[in-house]
């Protein structure tokens, strides 16, 4: 893959804030809300979270034992890189155009992600976006820069 297109290995969800997600195969997306049920959805720029598999499995090299979900992400990706992306990009996921409106972010406190895993990638490589328009996302679904 080219790094501008790729393909969802995952989606999770959440009720909490703060802790790893479990695993869904198929996810409704809401127009300026997020990830229908999710705990991050809300009208706010952090609508959904997405992490690459290949940042997962750095973790997993350093011997941590993590998955897809663990790090509290909506979305993991595969062949694409994310953390090269500027504020604004555009991502067609399955049905749904999603925009990009953060990399990274500030930590206030450790949470169960961290105490679980013993570190979090998120604030380091994970982004964030919020949804232009809704959609279904499966699994498998595919993940390209607009």
């Amino acid at each position: 893959m080219d790094g501008k297109q790729g393909k969802i290995v995952a989606i999770s969800i959440s009720e909490k804030k703060g802790v790893p997600k479990k695993n869904i195969e198929k996810g409704l997306f809401k127009e300026n809300h997020g990830l229908v049920d999710d705990a991050h959805a809300g009208d706010w720029h952090r609508q959904v979270s997405l992490l690459a598999v290949e940042s997962i499995n750095k973790m997993l090299e350093k011997g941590l034992k993590v998955s897809p979900g663990d790090f509290a992400e909506n979305l993991t990706t595969e062949g694409i890189d994310l953390t090269s992306l500027p504020l604004g990009a555009r991502l067609k996921v399955g049905e749904t155009e999603l925009e990009v409106t953060q990399i990274g972010k500030k930590c206030h406190s450790k949470c169960a992600v961290y105490y679980r895993t013993g570190d979090c990638i998120m604030p380091r490589e994970g982004i964030f976006a919020k949804v232009i328009s809704g959609g279904l996302v499966k699994v498998g679904d595919s993940i390209s820069i607009i």
